[in-house]
């Protein structure tokens, strides 16, 4: 973005103070004794699962609804003792709910944005007109200025409504959803949009239900649950597994996205109550699928030990997140002898071994000596091992020889397959020189 892509000036942001606000509709209550302070130049996510009391937030925070109990104060004052105009010159909101109930032209519309600032019957001014043509513009509305709101896609008229909230020129920003109705490309630029906003100086906060885009666009999240704060910090310290099952109780692995830098949530299956996994479980093979074993297995607070894998495979990526033990290895370079008692040791320590999509080739073919005797393996395939094998017809023998001994699952039923694995006995000496023989 160049300096002459600017937002409209405003003066700096305010700071925002909830201090022990509760709301009740009849007798449910929605938010209970929340505090928190949103300081200028910061861009705040709410987060949370569905009734949480996000968009209830927001609502006490913009002045149109006052709080049973406790106080909002924007730049310093009491918001609700505000007139309404007096509120809208400092809070401008862009709420989910985007309908109209009157057919207005899109400029109309971002006109709107314009009252607070004008006496009650008074024209436009040359100020109005430049900002609604700025927040026409930087939200790529223009195109459609003229055509009436309700003939606009529901993610056109989401922009229009954001392009509204910027022609007011406010020094506080609330969102809610902002992106919820938007392609990908657009729910990208109404978020750089925000930060550029907040880089002035001024004050955002939004409810966001993609926890992804929250991690990668917020400084700070505040995670929202049954009413209360759970949890606010930085994304990287507040989206964790445990923060994650208290509020939505859901089962997932958080991982640094290698594009963004940022948290980037997967969310998992919750483990069958009959799939009993052991505490230890030691993953041969690299790439995707042994990437995604990794992940079921820190779900179900399995310790895993993932190798021998190269440095910037995703499997090891993943495990060095979860804190997880590795052993690397040069790309396509022959098991040494330490690595080779390294993976020996691992497997051993293992009360599961995984075989995961495993490419098999001169350099790693030791890695099936170790394997094809055991019985507690589970081989995870998602691609023909024709695909996979790179050293011939002794490979196959013996990687063949792995399926016949331990469970063969798709990626989608790993954790069963490693928990039957898991009840078998390994074969004695004599058994595994029989099958040489």
């Amino acid at each position: 973005m160049t300096d002459g892509d600017a937002l409209p000036t405003a003066r700096e942001g305010a700071r925002i103070d909830v201090e022990d606000v509760a709301v009740s509709f009849g007798e449910t209550a929605v938010l209970e004794d929340v505090s928190l302070t949103i300081e200028p130049g910061e861009f705040v996510g709410l987060v949370g699962p569905n009734g949480a009391g996000k968009t209830t937030l927001l609502r006490a925070m913009s002045g149109s609804l006052e709080p049973d109990r406790g106080t909002v104060d924007v730049d310093g004052a009491p918001l609700h003792e505000r007139s309404s105009k007096g509120a809208s010159r400092l809070v401008a909101v862009v709420p989910q709910n985007t309908g109209l109930s009157f057919s207005f032209d899109v400029r109309t519309v971002v006109e709107m944005g314009r009252y607070p600032h004008r006496s009650r019957f008074s024209p436009p001014g040359e100020a109005d007109r430049e900002a609604v043509d700025r927040a026409l513009e930087r939200t790529r509305t223009a195109q459609f200025a003229d055509r009436p709101i309700d003939e606009v896609s529901g993610g056109e008229r989401q922009r229009v409504v954001l392009a509204r909230a910027i022609a007011q020129q406010t020094p506080v920003l609330l969102l809610d959803e902002p992106t919820a109705s938007l392609d990908v490309n657009h729910q990208i630029e109404t978020l750089e949009l925000v930060r550029e906003f907040v880089a002035e100086g001024r004050t955002a906060v939004a409810a966001i239900h993609d926890l992804d885009l929250a991690a990668r666009y917020c400084d700070r999240l505040v995670v929202l649950s049954e009413g209360a704060v759970l949890e606010s910090g930085p994304p990287e310290s507040v989206l964790n597994r445990n923060v994650l099952a208290a509020a939505f109780d859901a089962n997932a692995v958080v991982t640094e996205s290698p594009v963004t830098r940022t948290p980037t949530v997967s969310a998992l299956r919750a483990t069958d109550a009959e799939a009993t996994v052991p505490d230890r479980v030691h993953v041969v093979g690299g790439g995707s699928t042994a990437a995604s074993v990794v992940a079921e297995l820190a779900a179900a607070d399995c310790t895993c030990t993932v190798g021998p894998v190269t440095g910037g495979d995703a499997a090891a990526e993943l495990a060095r997140g979860q804190g997880f033990e590795t052993i690397s290895v040069e790309p396509f370079a022959p098991l040494s002898d330490v690595d080779r008692a390294a993976v020996r040791g691992a497997i051993e320590a293992a009360g599961v071994t995984v075989v995961a999509d495993l490419e098999v080739g001169a350099g790693n073919q030791l890695l099936l000596e170790e394997l094809a005797g055991r019985e507690s393996i589970a081989v995870v395939e998602d691609r023909p091992f024709t695909e996979r094998n790179h050293a011939g017809e002794r490979a196959r023998e013996l990687y063949e020889r792995c399926r016949q001994r331990g469970v063969v699952t798709p990626p989608t039923d790993v954790l069963e397959a490693i928990a039957e694995a898991a009840t078998r006995t390994e074969p004695s000496r004599t058994e595994l020189e029989a099958d040489d023989d």
